[in-house]
């Protein structure tokens, strides 16, 4: 027998409960990101580690050009997905009352909502060259 329901209506399987929620689609969710992100961190790891030492025109010359700059802005909405569902699957392993869990994971959506499109936003702004340096730094 698959699925044994004992007298609290709770399904068992194996003596072990089954679970009562359905997490296939962020699991399937959170390996497809996970998928994408590798190769993109991988490629800003060696973009940065060969553009170390370059001056403010190099870099400038780097984020002028579409593609760069279009695949920078795809890795940090991918990174932040990703983080986004990694959370929520650890909120809701851990945070016992689902009120808290709900806010938690409300709260944390709309941190790594605004860290994604500041991060497009400052991309965009450094591909379109009207990101000046902070004072103190440059020539």
């Amino acid at each position: 027998m698959s699925g044994q329901v004992k007298g609290n209506g709770a399904r068992f399987k194996n003596n072990v409960k089954i679970s009562e929620r359905h997490g296939a689609g962020e699991w399937l969710a959170e390996r497809v990101l996970l998928a994408v992100v590798l190769p993109l961190g991988l490629w800003v790891a060696s973009t940065a580690f060969t553009l170390t030492g370059a001056g403010y025109d190099a870099m400038q010359d780097w984020f002028a050009n579409r593609l760069n700059a279009g695949l920078l802005a795809l890795t940090a909405v991918v990174f932040f997905g990703y983080v986004s569902v990694a959370w929520k699957v650890i909120l809701e392993d851990y945070v016992p009352q689902p009120g808290t869990r709900k806010a938690l994971v409300a709260l944390l959506n709309l941190v790594f909502l605004v860290l994604a499109a500041a991060s497009v936003f400052f991309i965009v702004r450094m591909a379109l060259g009207s990101a000046p340096l902070p004072a103190g730094f440059g020539a």
